[in-house]
């Protein structure tokens, strides 16, 4: 781990253009907070309902974009092009219809709420991720943007900037990572122009070993006074370092060593990604596959103080072009061959796994104080079309923002409800709308971090920590 980070940070010392490009780009963050300072804002951020609620918050983030329409929004009265080959099925609380395969969430429904009215006009993978993990409109709208040193930071990088965690070495960590749009990492996962050492902890593929993170583990035959001396010799570089404090590549260097030592130096924090620790049965139950035990991993993560941890539920969001027959490729951008990726590939294990953490963290008391929100970057087209620029056979959905849906339980959201309605074949809100915006200041609101206030970037300067607000409406009812 140390020796990674190591060589992150070298290769950060020949990236002196990207610093000049953080520090330049952040010129024009002050039109921006100028821009959103009028909006309007609650006088009082604790009388939010659901302020404070959460000790953590878990996204499961579906790369790609889930349809509404064959899973949490479905419309059966509507014509075949339009509610498409899936049927209905009742869920635990009457009148509320999901899709035919998702049986287990269906049961479960009693302990979330659907919010089936959420809306922007972003219409790619790359700058609408972006928008759903920053809470901020991309500047090239509708495209697919490289990551870039003067983006608005990830919402891990800004909560470790306005509040720390203070138990564990990251506030944040990414699991099954970086998502992939399809093949090239999206923005909106870093940490932009706040500099690398408020980046959220980066994991890939969860089950290519017994611990998530390997390196952690310590050699058996290593004394603690050896382990002590390694300290010392890191206080005598840090020492080193300070003469070079005015180069902010040498202090990010610095900071990520200290980290990697925490991790080391701390037991409880290299047990958190034993999942071999777990019974064979509850990995069973989540799935042996990469989604199913990065959401284990992010049960782990929230007990051991993780504020915040994102599960990309599918690495890349349409992995299936170069892997048509593994299931863990698949991601949620299904253009065509629709039905066949959802039933074989996508929902069975989706259904599994995101059932089993709701009850994983129902049945140990962490549900009440972790805020769990599925979303992705938008959902699908109400009209099923063949698209003959796409790899597949069948019809499938296009990208459509302009209505989706997404699911939130725990930390005092309301239980067994529908917040916000869709007309009638799924593709316009009709109440309730809110945006991924709203959703970051719901978020920061939960963890007690009110989000109308300023933080500060590198240059000192104040910015909004949203431009949305806390969607009260969830803790209703």
């Amino acid at each position: 781990m140390i020796r990674f980070l190591a060589e992150m940070s070298t290769a950060g010392l020949t990236s002196t253009r990207r610093e000049w490009l953080r520090i330049g780009g952040l010129m024009g963050l002050e039109l921006a907070r100028r821009a959103t300072a009028a909006l309007g804002r609650p006088v009082n951020a604790s009388t939010n309902p659901g302020f404070g609620k959460a000790k953590s918050v878990i996204i499961i983030y579906a790369n790609g974009g889930q349809s509404q329409l064959e899973m949490w929004d479905p419309k059966p009265d509507a014509p075949l092009e339009i509610r498409g080959e899936f049927r209905a099925i009742a869920s635990s609380i009457p009148g509320v219809l999901l899709g035919e395969h998702l049986p287990r969430l269906a049961r479960l429904a009693d302990r979330y709420t659907i919010l089936r009215s959420v809306s922007h006009d972003d219409l790619d993978h790359g700058s609408a991720t972006y928008q759903a993990l920053t809470g901020r409109a991309h500047p090239r709208k509708s495209s697919n943007p490289p990551p870039s040193p003067t983006d608005f930071p990830t919402l891990g990088a800004l909560l470790k900037r306005v509040r720390p965690a203070g138990t564990f070495p990251y506030t944040a960590a990414h699991l099954n990572g970086p998502a992939l749009v399809p093949v090239f990492e999206g923005p909106g996962q870093n940490a932009g122009f706040l500099g690398r050492e408020y980046e959220p902890l980066l994991i890939g593929d969860v089950t290519a070993g017994a611990s998530a993170l390997p390196n952690l583990d310590l050699p058996s035959d290593l004394p603690s006074v050896r382990l002590n001396s390694r300290r010392t010799l890191l206080g005598s570089i840090d020492d080193a370092l300070r003469r070079w404090n005015d180069d902010p590549t040498m202090r990010e260097m610095n900071i990520l060593y200290r980290q990697a030592y925490e991790l080391l130096a701390s037991p409880k924090c290299r047990q958190a990604f034993d999942l071999s620790a777990e019974p064979v049965g509850l990995r069973d139950q989540y799935g042996r596959d990469r989604s199913g035990q990065a959401c284990l991993l992010a049960r782990r993560l929230v007990e051991a103080g993780v504020p915040l941890v994102t599960v990309f539920f599918n690495q890349s969001a349409r992995g299936q072009d170069k892997a048509p027959g593994v299931t863990d490729a698949y991601g949620w951008d299904t253009h065509n061959d629709i039905f066949e990726s959802l039933k074989t590939h996508l929902l069975p294990r989706f259904d599994r796994s995101f059932a089993t953490l709701l009850e994983d963290l129902e049945e140990r008391g962490l549900l009440d104080e972790t805020l769990v929100i599925c979303m992705g970057e938008f959902g699908r087209a109400p009209r099923v079309a063949l698209e003959a620029s796409f790899a597949g056979q069948s019809p499938g959905r296009k990208h459509w923002a302009n209505v989706y849906s997404v699911v939130l339980a725990g930390a005092g959201v309301s239980r067994g409800a529908v917040l916000g309605q869709s007309d009638r074949i799924a593709g316009h809100p009709v109440s309730d709308r809110v945006g991924p915006w709203d959703l970051t200041a719901t978020i920061l609101s939960s963890l007690g971090v009110d989000p109308a206030a300023e933080y500060t970037d590198p240059l000192n300067r104040p910015l909004p920590r949203t431009v949305g607000q806390p969607i009260t409406g969830l803790y209703q009812g």
